[in-house]
């Protein structure tokens, strides 16, 4: 698997499957499988065994991870899915919106 383009906390926006057109804030990656958790999507119902933290057990709802290739950073400027570009800023390399040019990266 190649170099995720998308990082932690990075907002992104749903581009195929059930959630499409949702975004939400990327809560963690996991590059290895290609996919990525983002906050309030692609939620799943889980049986929790009784615990000590969890003394009743039960059903929960949690986020499931999407993979990677059905998301695409959004650009608050754009208001839509965007494609990046990297560029360099003095010493450093930074993610950039391939249409307005507005800056990911700090």
């Amino acid at each position: 698997m190649g170099r995720p383009r998308i990082k932690k906390n990075d907002t992104v926006i749903v581009v195929s499957g059930v959630s499409r057109g949702k975004t939400g804030k990327v809560l963690y990656v996991v590059p290895s499988r290609g996919r990525a958790v983002v906050e309030g999507l692609q939620m799943v119902k889980k049986a929790l065994r009784k615990s000590q933290d969890n003394p009743q057990g039960g059903i929960v709802e949690r986020e499931a991870p999407i993979a990677v290739s059905n998301l695409m950073p959004y650009c608050p400027d754009c208001r839509k899915g965007v494609r990046l570009r990297r560029a360099k800023e003095g010493e450093v390399w930074v993610r950039k919106c391939g249409r307005c040019g507005r800056s990911f990266d700090g």
